[in-house]
């Protein structure tokens, strides 16, 4: 009887083990230090609109982060591990995990730092305030600012059809929204000059209002004492689209300047 006992003993604890090592459906795949993402910006401005990896496996890898969804149909946030598409008419709605992204950058969001930038300023103010209080440029950065917003402009882009035009194109068609006095959260990421190309160079911030009902990708706006989250990621970690448009396209040295063309 003892025999039995032990054995059972033993078979429990490998199971438990098991459990804490072999990954399940909820269980993430990275650490919380990594920026993982989908495809690069620069396949992205190309016009590499079709979706490789859906958000069932986002969520993998990260609760947080931007990008945009199949088809190249609006922007998209996630927060707190919910992830919204705010399509062109500047609605925004949760998105079914079974859809897929071309291009998206996540992950498991730990601040670490907090910036107080006193009194009002413009975007661009922002990200110089910010740039000259980092401890250092040469990490990537995710950013959340939470509050009240005196003033935000930010855009959407209507969803594409074949044949895919460059982005570059595309943004001439986007839909640009003005508030005042709003309340949400913009979610965003500084990367550095290295990775230009690979993602945006700089910062890129999309906001969604605390409701949860408009957003975008911010073009502009005005931050009155803000608080700025910062969480520094030591780790990067690309997914490349297995397609034969991925093998094809041409993504070669004279790209970055277009992918500064669109970023904003």
């Amino acid at each position: 009887m003892k025999i039995k006992r032990y054995l059972w003993i033993a078979i429990l604890t490998i199971t438990a083990l098991l459990g804490i090592i072999l990954p399940g459906n909820t269980q993430q795949y990275t650490s919380s230090k990594t920026l993982f993402q989908t495809s690069t910006f620069t396949a992205l401005s190309i016009g590499l609109y079709e979706g490789t990896t859906n958000f069932t496996q986002l969520k993998k890898y990260g609760n947080f982060g931007l990008g945009t969804v199949n088809r190249l149909d609006g922007e998209m946030i996630g927060l707190d591990g919910k992830f919204y598409q705010m399509k062109a008419d500047g609605v925004a709605s949760v998105i079914p995990d079974s859809m897929t992204s071309p291009f998206a950058t996540v992950t498991f969001f730990k601040p670490q730092i907090l910036i107080n930038l006193e009194g009002q300023i413009n975007y661009q103010q922002l990200q110089q305030l910010l740039d000259q209080r980092l401890p250092t440029k040469n990490y990537p950065y995710a950013i959340r600012i939470q509050g009240n917003f005196p003033y935000l402009k930010f855009r959407s882009i209507p969803k594409q059809s074949l044949p895919y035009r460059p982005l570059t194109e595309v943004l001439k068609e986007q839909s640009i929204f003005e508030l005042k006095n709003v309340n949400g959260t913009l979610v965003g990421f500084r990367t550095p000059k290295y990775m230009q190309g690979v993602n945006v160079n700089g910062y890129h911030f999309h906001f969604i209002t605390e409701n949860r009902k408009t957003g975008g990708h911010i073009l502009d706006g005005q931050f009155q004492n803000a608080k700025v989250e910062l969480d520094t990621l030591s780790n990067v970690e690309i997914n490349l689209p297995k397609t034969a448009e991925f093998d094809q396209a041409d993504l070669g040295d004279s790209k970055p300047a277009e992918v500064n063309r669109v970023r904003r």
